[in-house]
């Protein structure tokens, strides 16, 4: 039956369409223009029919979407996406603007969260099944089973195309519907044509493996029957184009009420929320699974020449993007469009035929810049945007109005923000940000600073993404404003941490995000479980976070003293463990426990400044543990050799001792494999390299017991040594290979100089070291009586 049909005798109209089809789309508002009706039903949540009258507010700009979550869990959430270009969006515009009541007619929301839940109940059961399945010998019956869910469930248009001939469903529709018109002369007449081939169809598959729909056009017909009753022969119905069969069929009404008695529900909220079209683009999680909605919202746009139109956008782009493009290529482009899709047999050029064309005549064959077309044009940044009257949970609307103050607007485009915490506007903005990562809301993620290193300085990547309101309804559970919720958050986070770990990095968290409330649990959990915590690991692992915290003080105007306390107490209980957690460690233990000393090593170094360690205590313990490591044979090389660099970079063991100690581990009585890793441990990592550059006797030693390596043991030493000088700059690797090539273990460093290498020379050249004294003075600062400090400027030897 016809879509004239079917108002003569008294039939809802009911226009099935493409979800997110402009064609279906146009053809939605000629139809709608044609038949007058009283009444359209929509397909969409029942519970936002008071929504709907926000869809014609001056601020509502489409890409938007219903969002539904369940009251007590806000995870548990679903979308209902609509476009500027969506059959449905148009319908609600239309009914809106000529005064005509619109209402949604699909299975409530409150049963459909309530489904979500129940299937991922079953999802986890299922896979606990599958693997005792498994186990016990079942996994061919399992995969069996799959395999027929998968084979039973169709996409309705991907069997049209194919029994049309096209191995695309997305070009079938282009040329059976987008270049067709909207039912020139006959504006039903795409609903007819549609309507027979979704007959044909349902009586072929039935529901096509989405036995689910059963209900709810169970629950659609009931609520179109409501509307007869109301308004008798002027009812539309917009809904997807698979589900008018079942609609047109009649069923009894007991048998529809009986299929949707004892439904589970939840209770549940619906709101307005922004989309954007890269959202869209998605198939998976929220999205809508269209690959090109900017594509798809030019051709709902623009009146006549879609081809003509684009091409000329795409030219826009790539010259904006100072690329030689003029109008001489979108002529050629169009023609060549026009003419590829002639040759494939198609009425009009599609987006494949103006690519193809992009690609040959604007990007000189180049997919480099046509990747920037598909990621701009194609797909597109399009952020929508929703009224401030929605309903949406305090903390949103806090949210909103400090983004407004900031001027921190949300935008779909990532883009780099650069922070100077001295000033308050940027201090306030990094706060928010990093109390939106408390509270998982990752709207920012830090980025590494182009603009310096210090702690006033801060780099993050904003992107907003759909999703987020979800995760700001979910986070309102802690509190109506951001701080109040962030803190809320921060404190069960404390007491609910497991490692100690997790409960240093808290307390850094709260310091970046100015949460001073929270930051008295935080400190009372981080003492209980520091006191009661003796792996070595784990306290060495905590002290570095709780440590960089104690930088933020000076910036960020926080009190840092307690913290300064306790890293101090932690930084003590790490040397009294370290050396006998160190031994007899096997070489993955060990390799772990080298990561941890070098942590634990830098730490201190910024727990210099701080009033706990200015008396140079814990510097001087720290460096007997290193000496107590150093010597002790029970501790493996890697951590020996580990040590004795440390030491050596801190000035507090001289050259010639450190070389005492490589003789001493390189002679031929230690087996290879603990020499090598005794090498890595003291040459690996930064400036391992330069030093055996600029000490050829280092050097030396290891040149010579690496040729001394008999050839049975050389295949065990290779990955541990290749580790260890692959991690190398490329420089350094060149002067390595340099000095192999010269010999210096053969020729001895005297011979070497003298032999005119260059970049060394027989001595340290004093006027070349004085001038390099002024910069140094910079870089280090003054003493109190304006000279460089001499402990570091006396290590500076600068070489012909």
């Amino acid at each position: 039956m016809n879509g004239g049909q079917a108002r003569d005798t008294g039939q809802p109209l009911l226009l099935g369409v493409r979800h997110h089809g402009p064609g279906s789309a146009r053809a939605v508002r000629a139809a709608l223009d044609a038949s007058r009706p009283r009444v359209v039903l929509i397909e969409g949540p029942p519970e936002a029919d008071p929504l709907i009258p926000l869809a014609a507010a001056e601020d509502m700009r489409p890409p938007v979407a219903l969002l539904a979550h369940a009251v007590d869990e806000p995870g548990r959430s679903a979308f209902w996406p609509l476009a500027a270009f969506s059959p449905e969006w148009v319908a609600l515009r239309w009914a809106l603007e000529h005064g005509v009541p619109a209402r949604f007619i699909d299975l409530p929301a409150t049963h459909t969260l309530a489904w979500k839940r129940d299937e991922e109940e079953d999802e986890e059961a299922e896979e606990d099944k599958e693997g005792m399945e498994r186990e016990g010998g079942g996994a061919e019956a399992a995969a069996e089973r799959h395999a027929l869910d998968e084979d039973v469930r169709i996409d309705p248009l991907g069997v049209l195309a194919d029994t049309a001939g096209y191995d695309d469903a997305e070009r079938w529709w282009e040329d059976v519907v987008e270049h067709r018109g909207a039912g020139k002369g006959d504006a039903l007449a795409p609903f007819t044509a549609l309507e027979e081939a979704m007959t044909a169809l349902r009586e072929t598959y039935g529901s096509g493996g989405h036995g689910r729909d059963l209900i709810r056009e169970a629950h659609m017909r009931l609520r179109i029957r409501e509307a007869q009753r109301e308004f008798e022969d002027g009812v539309a119905v917009v809904c997807g184009a698979w589900h008018v069969p079942a609609l047109r069929r009649r069923a009894g009404v007991t048998a529809d009420r009986a299929l949707l008695k004892g439904l589970p529900r939840v209770k549940t909220d619906v709101t307005w929320v922004p989309w954007t079209h890269r959202r869209l683009s998605r198939a998976g999680g929220y999205g809508a699974g269209i690959d090109s909605p900017g594509w798809y919202a030019h051709l709902f746009a623009a009146p006549d020449r879609p081809v003509e139109r684009w091409l000329t956008k795409v030219a826009g782009l790539l010259r904006a993007e100072d690329r030689a493009v003029s109008p001489g290529h979108v002529i050629e482009a169009v023609r060549l469009a026009e003419t590829l899709a002639a040759l494939r047999g198609r009425p009009l050029p599609g987006l494949g035929e103006a690519t193809d064309a992009v690609r040959a005549v604007m990007c000189e064959g180049s997919d480099v810049p046509l990747a920037l077309v598909h990621d701009r044009l194609v797909v597109g940044d399009v952020l929508g945007k929703v009224p401030d009257t929605v309903p949406a949970v305090p903390l949103q609307r806090d949210l909103e109005r400090t983004q407004r103050r900031l001027r921190l607007g949300p935008e779909v485009a990532e883009r780099e923000l650069d922070l100077d915490l001295r000033k308050e506007t940027d201090a306030e903005r990094s706060r928010l940000l990093h109390r939106l990562r408390l509270l998982g809301i990752d709207w920012g993620r830090p980025a590494a600073s182009r603009s310096g290193t210090g702690t006033f300085r801060e780099t993050w990547r904003l992107r907003w993404e759909p999703e987020l309101a979800v995760r700001t309804a979910e986070a309102g559970v802690w509190g109506t404003t951001v701080p109040a919720a962030a803190t809320a958050k921060a404190e069960a986070d404390a007491v609910a941490a497991r490692a100690l770990a997790d409960v240093t990095g808290l307390a850094e968290r709260c310091l970046l995000a100015a949460l001073p409330d929270a930051l008295p649990v935080v400190m009372r959990v981080l003492a209980d479980r520091a006191a009661l915590d003796t792996d070595v690991a784990h306290l060495a692992q905590a002290l570095p976070a709780l440590v960089r915290s104690l930088r933020y003080g000076d910036v960020r105007g926080t009190d840092t003293a307690a913290l300064a306390e306790v890293a101090a107490g932690l930084a003590e209980r790490v040397f009294v463990g370290l050396p006998p957690a160190c031994a007899g460690l096997d070489a993955d233990a060990a390799e772990e426990m080298r990561r941890h000393v070098d942590a634990v090593h830098s730490a201190l170094g910024l727990l210099g400044d701080v009033p706990a360690a200015r008396d140079g205590r814990l510097r001087a313990r720290w460096r007997a543990v290193l000496r107590t490591l150093s010597v002790r044979d029970a501790v493996p090389g890697v951590l020996r050799g580990r040590a004795v660099r440390l030491l050596l970079d801190e000035g507090e063991l001289a050259q010639d001792e450190a070389a005492r100690l490589m003789r001493l581990v390189l002679s031929p009585g230690t087996p290879p494999a603990d020499a090598a890793a005794w090498i890595e441990g003291f040459v690996g990592g930064s400036g391992g390299g330069l030093l055996m550059v600029h000490d050829e006797r280092l050097f030396g030693l290891v040149d010579r017991w690496l040729t001394a390596v008999p050839a049975e043991a050389f295949t065990d030493v290779l990955p541990l040594l290749r580790r260890t000088f692959s991690a190398y700059e490329p420089g350094v690797r060149r002067t390595l290979g340099e000095l192999v090539r010269r010999g210096p273990g053969r020729q001895g460093r005297a011979q070497a100089l003298t032999a005119g290498a260059p970049g060394f020379g027989p001595g340290v050249d004093e006027a070349r070291a004085d001038a390099v004294l002024p910069v140094l003075r910079l870089l280090l600062g003054p003493d109190g009586d304006g000279e460089v400090r001499a402990d570091r400027a006396d290590r500076v030897e600068v070489r012909r």
